[in-house]
């Protein structure tokens, strides 16, 4: 397995917090499906079929929170609701006011609530009490904070920060591009997004298309800085680095691929798996902190 987008946090390092505990504190909001009458239910679950609430490998830690949703489109309702009201229209001679049309489409969505179709979704957590990182797998930082929140919730008091750097990411990224120079360590890649300061908020993103250092500095000078800039690390992890801090798109290369090779069952593939992520990307993130100047500290 393989993170795609890293919503990154610090904890302290070591991290005494034991899995143990962990499942303990996760344990009281465990994860189970959803009732016929409701329309979200979250909950932690087990990373392995058969397994506890944390998975560990390696002195890592892997959790997930486990949704269920239920599919009720608006637009269904209102249909419903619409031929409802021709109903009661016909038989009573006036059409349903504004307040018993809005209490019929409470008693239709709670009608269809139970045969509306449910989706499942995960979004894993990695813990490095070791290095002292929490990683999140999502896309936004909302979704991030959906995960955030339960885990406050669970674990009491647990030291939590945001990552934060010594640099503005987004000048330093738009220094890499105006010096056509990536910091040790790491290549610049055809993927990247220049946006203005400004009102305007003109923007050029180069997806695929080999960056032309002389055209790069133009839109620099025209006021443009990068907020977006694909890279490869160390020759074995390419990513995009956003102005947020997050690392998203991250793929490994083959280099790694021929590392993890052979045949295993699906166990000790998934360990392997995630032995090879956690390592390397341990030294990924410790190494962009460093090319941004290093942690910034309270």
């Amino acid at each position: 397995m393989w993170f795609k987008n890293l919503q990154i946090y610090r904890l302290p390092a070591p991290w005494a917090y034991t899995p143990e505990q962990l499942e303990e504190a996760l344990s009281s909001n465990a994860f189970t499906p959803a009732s016929s009458n409701e329309l979200l239910r979250q909950g932690w679950d087990k990373p392995r079929p058969n397994g506890g609430l944390v998975h560990v490998v390696n002195k890592q830690m892997l959790i997930v929170l486990g949704t269920e949703k239920k599919l009720l489109p608006s637009s269904v309702i209102n249909q419903v609701a619409k031929a409802r009201a021709a109903e009661m229209e016909e038989a009573q001679g006036f059409a349903p006011g504004k307040k018993a049309m809005k209490e019929l489409k409470e008693r239709v969505a709670d009608e269809l609530l139970p045969r509306a179709f449910s989706i499942r979704g995960n979004v894993w957590t990695w813990i490095d009490p070791v290095n002292g990182w929490l990683v999140v797998d999502a896309a936004s930082p909302a979704k991030a904070d959906e995960v955030i929140k339960l885990l406050l919730k669970a674990v009491d008091r647990m030291p939590l920060e945001s990552l934060r750097v010594q640099r503005s990411l987004v000048g330093v990224m738009t220094e890499w591009l105006q010096t056509d120079e990536a910091p040790a360590g790491f290549t610049v890649d055809m993927d990247t997004e220049l946006r203005a300061t400004g009102e305007s908020k003109a923007a050029v993103r180069y997806v695929k298309h080999s960056l032309d250092p002389e055209e790069v500095r133009r839109h620099i000078a025209a006021g443009k800085q990068c907020t977006r800039l694909a890279m490869t690390w160390d020759s074995k992890i390419s990513f995009v680095l956003t102005e947020s801090l997050a690392i998203k798109g991250v793929k490994p290369l083959d280099v790694l691929d021929e590392k993890d090779a052979g045949v295993r069952n699906d166990d000790e593939r998934f360990d392997g798996d995630f032995m090879l992520m956690t390592g390397e990307l341990a030294k990924l993130m410790a190494d962009v902190v460093e090319a941004l100047g290093g942690e910034a500290k309270a």
